[in-house]
């Protein structure tokens, strides 16, 4: 499933035009980015929760010639599914619904 995809399935279930949906879908994503960039902390109930975790530098190899390099410190996205969704989605799948 696409951006594009998920615009046409809320814009026809909200009564709202695809314009208006994929501008609150934008607005929704770059909160989520922008407010990962300031280091906070988000929790959607019932969906999951987006954090932000610091990876260490560390050696590692570069596997074609064997020289070690070093990688520095760096911070990532994580997301972390909720107990519900994941059992919904779980339920789901056991009942015969192909992913």
């Amino acid at each position: 499933m696409t951006k594009a995809d998920i615009v046409g399935i809320i814009a026809t279930r909200s009564g709202l035009t695809k314009q208006e949906t994929e501008t609150v879908v934008d607005g929704f994503i770059q909160t989520i980015i922008e407010s990962l960039k300031s280091g906070e902390r988000i929790e959607i109930r019932g969906f999951g929760t987006f954090n932000v975790r610091k990876k260490n530098k560390r050696i590692a190899h570069n596997p074609r010639t064997g020289e070690k390099v070093l990688i520095k410190e760096k911070y990532v996205p994580t997301f972390k599914i909720s107990k519900e969704f994941k059992a919904v989605v779980s339920d789901k799948l056991k009942k015969g619904l192909k992913p």
